[in-house]
């Protein structure tokens, strides 16, 4: 790895952003800045805090810490798009959005635990 662009879930994290970006500006006017704008942002944190993380992997610590918030604002992200779902997908509910991201969270879950177990600062 000689960057963070070389680990798959930062490319995964980035991909479903950009998605979820199109996916919100779609949500009636008034959501735009409520529901619309967590949602944006929680996304677009994971990428961000896996990058990061990623610049910081000289201290395992703080390369695991990076990783975690990344973690919390994927299951933040799950959340937000299932309320998302519920109230104005009901046709069409986002479920196989959703459980990309519950992939990407897991990813980013055995990554931690690869780091843990086996990096070397």
């Amino acid at each position: 790895m000689s960057s963070y662009n070389d680990l798959d879930i930062y490319k995964m994290a980035y991909e479903l952003a950009v998605e979820v970006h199109h996916l919100s500006l779609t949500l009636p006017t008034f959501e735009l800045y409520e529901q619309g704008n967590q949602i944006r942002r929680s996304s677009k944190s994971i990428k961000d805090n896996i990058a990061e993380g990623y610049g910081r992997k000289r201290y395992k610590a703080e390369f695991v810490k990076f990783l975690t918030y990344a973690q919390a604002s994927c299951n933040e992200t799950t959340s937000q798009l299932s309320m998302i779902s519920n109230l104005y997908f009901s046709e069409n509910p986002l479920n196989e959005l959703i459980e990309r991201y519950n992939h990407l969270g897991s990813k980013i879950n055995k990554f931690i635990q690869y780091i843990e177990s086996n990096w070397r600062t």
